[in-house]
């Protein structure tokens, strides 16, 4: 939704907020001295700027490695809503600057006993008024007074310099999360234990992830031949497929109990092994990786 300008009744309405005494109203906003803004996470994984806003909880601006740009806005409070609230948010002006008008971004719903999210879009103009030194600020009744309005605002102050390593950041996650890797088929070249080039970059991308991420705690590695050759083979060149692979995962630090290594031979053929695409099929190594559960 775009925003639009306020009515002027709607405009004091908020300033009035914004100012101090005003009954059945709380404002939770940092105060410029207070205001602070950091970069908490900066990995190729996951980017997480963070805002402090006095006696209410934090806004958490997080972006993840994925084939899509992504952004999430999490209002974290420290007591969640006891009830289910519609909320306004609205673009304010700072006080240092008079006459510019407030303008409403949206309305959305916040959800009982959760915390306020907004995704995609609307969080990335959250980031442009915060930018242009505006206070996105949210608006709903108070669940536990029926006359009382919360109003919650991030501050502009002192964002700047956070949002600069944070956009950075962003520029530099992985293309591809985890559910893009976690199951991945490879292939070899005939008779060899290198994976042929389009499957070498697929490992080195798994390996990029493996190596950036602490909940990865499993990986399981299963090879398989053609039938070209005899049964002990094709089983010995599959053991050593597996094992350099098992050597591939432990050189990034992964403990060996937590590699778990199969080698099929040219048992399990997923195509015809009387073709040279069967075959092809077939001399494959498959890597499924284990995360831990939060």
């Amino acid at each position: 939704m775009a925003k639009t300008s306020l009515t002027a009744c709607g405009i004091a309405a908020i300033s009035l907020v914004l100012s101090s005494g005003v009954a059945a109203k709380q404002v939770y906003v940092a105060e410029p001295a207070q205001s602070s803004w950091k970069v908490a996470v900066d990995t190729p994984l996951e980017c997480r700027m963070l805002h402090a806003i006095p006696n209410y909880g934090e806004a958490q601006f997080t972006s993840r490695a994925s084939k899509k740009l992504n952004l999430d806005f999490e209002l974290k409070m420290r007591r969640p809503m006891g009830e289910t609230r519609n909320v306004n948010l609205v673009s304010m002006p700072p006080r240092w600057m008079p006459g510019e008008a407030a303008e409403s971004i949206t309305t959305l719903t916040f959800f009982k006993q959760f915390d306020g999210y907004i995704g995609g879009q609307m969080a990335w103009s959250m980031l442009s008024e915060l930018e242009t030194g505006r206070y996105p600020t949210f608006s709903y009744q108070d669940w536990q007074h029926r006359n009382k309005r919360i109003e919650v605002s991030l501050s502009a102050v002192a964002f700047q310099t956070a949002y600069n390593q944070f956009s950075q950041c962003i520029d530099n996650l992985l293309p591809y999360s985890f559910e893009d890797i976690a199951f991945t088929v490879l292939h070899y070249a005939q008779d060899s234990e290198e994976l042929n080039k389009a499957s070498q970059q697929r490992l080195a991308q798994i390996a990029d992830f493996v190596r950036y991420s602490d909940d990865v705690d499993l990986v399981l590695v299963a090879t398989y031949t053609d039938s070209q050759g005899g049964k002990q083979v094709n089983q010995a060149l599959s053991e050593r497929r597996a094992a350099k692979l098992e050597q591939y995962f432990m050189a990034m630090g992964l403990p060996k109990n937590r590699i778990q290594v199969e080698a099929y031979g040219k048992r399990r053929p997923v195509a015809d092994n009387s073709t040279p695409i069967g075959r092809n099929k077939n001399r494959r190594v498959v890597i499924s990786l284990g995360r831990t559960l939060i």
